[in-house]
C-alpha cells in the first residue's frame, strides 16, 4: 500500500493515546480548561472511578454556540493569541484535549456565557459531532464524558480497578488545588464525597499555607518554613518541612512551574541535595514549591501531557532552589518539629490494675504493696490518675520507700536541689535549665512555659557534626589525635579495598588508615572531635557507605555523609550518666549550633510540651 493520509477519526484516536491515558488524564485536561476560563468553583463527579461517567462543572466564562463547535475541533484554542509557543500564559494551549476525549468516549458540553439568555449543548460520539441546541444551565460550563474508551475496547482493558482510578483522580485534582488556593474544588465518587476544598481568602502566601494544611495535614502547616527567593527571571516560593518532618518516599513533594503541576528529576534532585546533611539519605522532606519563570525561559511543550518541562538555564534553577531551601532551614535551624499529639494523652483511660473490688483501706504508697499487675504498668509514660488502695492493713514493719531506691528503680538522676538555687529560668536560653536525666538517655529541662525533653545522643551528634564542618571550612583538614595503641581491624577483602581506596580523603578528615597484612588495616589517628569511640564499628560503617555510593568516591560530594558518620560514633551515647554541668553545657551548645533541632539523620533532638497542654491533662483549664 502506498502513502496515504489517515482518516480524521483515526488521527484523533492516535492523539488521544498521547493525551488521554486514564480517567485522571481527562480530569486534568478538563479542570485546567476550567481554570483557564476563570472559574472560582469546580466540581467533579465520577461513576465507576470515571470509566462510566465523568462530570466536570464550573462557573467560568462559558462558551457561545459558535465557540462550542470550534472547541471540539483539533488544534482549536483561544490560548495562543500571538501564535507564540514560547509565550504560554495558560495551562492548556494545544487544542487537543476535547477532540481527543470525544474520539474515545461520548462527550457532551453544556455552556452558558455571562449575559446569555440560555445555555447551549453539543454532543460528540466517537468523533461525530452534532449541532449545538438550546439547553437549560446556569452560567458556566458542564462537560460529561460517558463510556470512556468505548471506541477503543483494547485500551479499556488496561484501566485499573475503579477504586484505583478514583484515587488517581483524587491525586491529580489535589495537585491542581494546591496551585490554586483561591478556587474551590469538590470531588464526588458515586455518593461519596472524596474531596472538599473551599476557596481560601487572604493574601497568596496565607491562602497557600491554609490550602497546604488542608491537603497535607495540619502537621505540615505547623512544621514548615517559608521559601521566597528570586534571581533574574525566576522566583521560587512555597513551603518546605523541617528536616524532622519527613516521609519514606517523595510522594509528598509537590512542584509547580507557572502553576502547572510537574515531576522533574532536576528539581527533585536539588531538593535532596539541599537536605543533604540534615536528613538521612533514605528519607524525604515534604514540600510544595512554586516556580514562577518568564515563559521565554521554560519549554512546557515537551510532552503531550505537559507533565515535564525544560529550563533554559538548569544551573540557575538548581542553584537558586538549593540556596533558598538551605537559607530557610538555617533561619529555623534550632527548631524541631513537635509531632507529639497531646490529644492521645487526654484520650487515655485510667488503666485497670486489677485491684480487688472489696472494701479497701487507704494507705501510703509503698513499693511492697504494689501488685504484680500494677508493676507491669509502672513504667508506662502516659499519665494516669489513680489512688492505690491496699487490701492489707498497714503494719509497723512496713516503711515508705525513700527516693534513692525509686531513683535507681526508674533510672532517674537528679542533682542536689541546692544546685538550682542560683539558676534563674528566665535568664536561661530557649531550652531552659536541665532538671533531671532519666534512663541515662533523655534530659528534662524547664522553661518559663514548657517542659523540654532532649535526646542527649541526637543533640550531641549534631553539635559534633557542625563543629567538624566549621573546622573543615576553616583549615581544610580536621585535627586528629594519635592513638596510644593503634587499633588493628580485620576486614573482608572488598571492605578493606574500599577503605584503602579512600585513605587520602579520610586522612583529610583526621582518620589515618594504613594497610596491615593481608586482611587487616591499622588505625593510627582519629578525629580529635570524636574522642573515645568504637573505631571498629566506625570503619565497618564507612566501608558499607562507600560501597553504597559506588565506584567513584568523591570527597566533595560525600563530605557531609562522612562527617555525619564520624559524629554519630563520637557523640555522647545513650546510657551515659551526665551531671548538671554536662547537661547544661549540652543545652547551651545546642542553642548556639545550627540545625540543632534535628540530628544528622533528620530525627528530632528535642520535644517541647507547653505547660498549657500539660494542664489540660489534669483538667486545670
Amino acid at each position: 500500500m502506498g502513502i496515504r493520509i489517515l482518516p480524521s477519526n483515526l488521527v484523533n484516536q492516535i492523539a488521544a493515546g498521547e493525551v488521554i491515558e486514564r480517567p485522571s488524564s481527562v480530569i486534568k485536561e478538563l479542570v485546567e480548561n476550567s481554570i483557564d476560563a476563570g472559574a472560582t468553583s469546580i466540581e467533579v463527579t465520577l461513576v465507576d472511578g470515571g470509566k462510566s461517567l465523568i462530570v466536570v462543572s464550573d462557573n467560568g466564562k462559558g462558551m457561545t454556540p459558535e465557540e462550542l463547535e470550534l472547541a471540539v475541533e483539533r488544534h482549536a484554542t483561544s490560548k495562543l493569541p500571538d501564535d507564540n509557543l514560547f509565550n504560554i500564559n495558560f495551562l492548556g494551549f494545544r487544542g487537543e484535549a476535547l477532540p481527543s476525549i470525544s474520539s474515545v468516549a461520548r462527550l457532551s458540553i453544556t455552556s452558558r456565557p455571562k449575559g446569555a439568555e440560555n445555555a447551549w449543548k453539543i454532543e460528540v460520539n466517537g468523533g461525530e459531532k452534532s449541532k449545538p441546541v438550546p439547553a437549560s444551565h446556569p452560567f458556566g460550563t458542564r462537560i460529561e464524558v460517558r463510556d470512556l474508551f468505548y471506541a477503543t475496547p483494547a485500551r479499556l482493558k488496561f484501566l485499573k480497578a475503579s477504586v484505583s482510578e478514583a484515587n488517581a483522580v483524587n491525586d491529580i485534582l489535589t495537585r491542581i488545588a494546591l496551585a490554586n488556593p483561591h478556587i474551590s474544588f469538590y470531588l464526588k465518587d458515586g455518593d461519596r464525597k472524596k474531596l472538599s476544598l473551599n476557596a481560601e481568602q487572604g493574601e497568596l502566601f496565607d491562602a497557600r499555607l491554609k490550602r497546604l494544611s488542608d491537603v497535607m495535614g495540619r502537621e505540615f502547616g505547623e512544621n514548615s518554613v517559608l521559601i521566597d527567593a528570586a534571581r533574574d527571571n525566576l522566583r521560587i516560593s512555597g513551603y518546605v518541612s523541617l528536616p524532622t518532618l519527613n516521609k519514606a518516599n517523595s510522594l509528598h513533594q509537590y512542584l509547580f512551574v507557572n502553576n502547572r503541576p510537574v515531576r522533574d528529576k532536576l528539581l527533585l534532585g536539588a531538593i535532596k541535595g539541599a537536605y543533604m546533611d540534615v536528613l538521612a539519605s533514605n528519607r524525604y522532606p515534604l514540600c510544595a514549591l512554586f516556580f514562577d519563570i518568564d515563559p521565554a525561559y521554560v519549554d512546557v511543550n515537551v510532552h503531550p501531557a505537559k507533565a515535564e518541562v525544560r529550563f533554559y538555564d538548569n544551573a540557575l534553577v538548581r542553584g537558586l532552589l538549593v540556596s533558598a531551601i538551605r537559607n530557610a532551614l538555617n533561619v529555623e535551624s534550632r527548631r524541631s518539629s513537635n509531632t507529639l499529639d497531646i490529644a492521645e494523652f487526654v484520650k487515655d483511660e485510667i488503666p485497670d490494675f486489677g485491684v480487688p473490688a472489696t472494701p479497701q483501706i487507704q494507705t501510703p504508697f509503698m513499693v511492697n504493696d504494689i501488685p504484680e499487675t500494677m508493676a507491669l504498668h509502672a513504667h508506662n509514660p502516659r499519665p494516669a490518675t489513680f489512688t492505690f488502695q491496699s487490701s492489707i492493713a498497714p503494719s509497723s514493719h512496713r516503711t515508705q520507700v525513700d527516693l534513692p531506691d525509686l531513683e535507681h528503680k526508674f533510672s532517674v538522676k537528679t542533682e542536689n536541689p541546692d544546685v538550682y538555687e542560683n539558676k534563674n529560668i528566665a535568664e536561661a536560653g530557649p531550652l531552659g535549665i536541665p532538671k533531671a536525666q532519666f534512663h541515662n538517655t533523655y534530659i528534662i529541662s524547664q522553661t518559663e512555659d514548657s517542659i523540654v525533653i532532649i535526646d542527649q545522643h541526637a543533640s550531641h551528634e549534631r553539635i559534633v557534626m557542625e563543629k567538624m564542618k566549621a573546622n573543615l571550612e576553616k583549615s581544610g583538614r580536621l585535627a586528629s589525635q594519635m592513638l596510644l595503641i593503634p587499633e588493628i581491624i580485620d576486614l573482608d577483602g572488598s571492605a578493606k579495598e574500599r577503605i584503602l581506596s579512600a585513605a587520602a580523603e579520610l586522612n583529610q578528615l583526621g582518620l589515618v588508615v594504613e594497610e596491615f597484612g593481608i586482611s587487616a588495616i591499622i588505625i593510627r589517628e582519629i578525629p580529635a572531635l570524636i574522642g573515645d569511640c568504637d573505631v571498629k564499628s566506625l570503619i565497618t560503617d564507612l566501608a558499607d557507605e562507600i560501597a553504597e555510593w559506588g565506584g567513584s568516591f568523591a570527597l566533595a560530594d560525600k563530605l557531609h555523609h562522612i562527617c555525619a558518620t564520624f559524629a554519630c560514633h563520637g557523640s555522647v551515647r545513650a546510657g551515659r550518666k551526665l551531671n548538671f554541668e554536662e547537661m547544661n553545657r549540652l543545652l547551651r551548645d545546642m542553642e548556639r549550633t545550627d540545625h540543632s533541632g534535628q540530628c544528622n539523620h533528620g530525627r528530632p533532638t528535642y520535644i517541647e510540651l507547653k505547660l498549657k497542654d500539660i494542664e489540660k491533662l489534669f483538667n486545670r483549664r
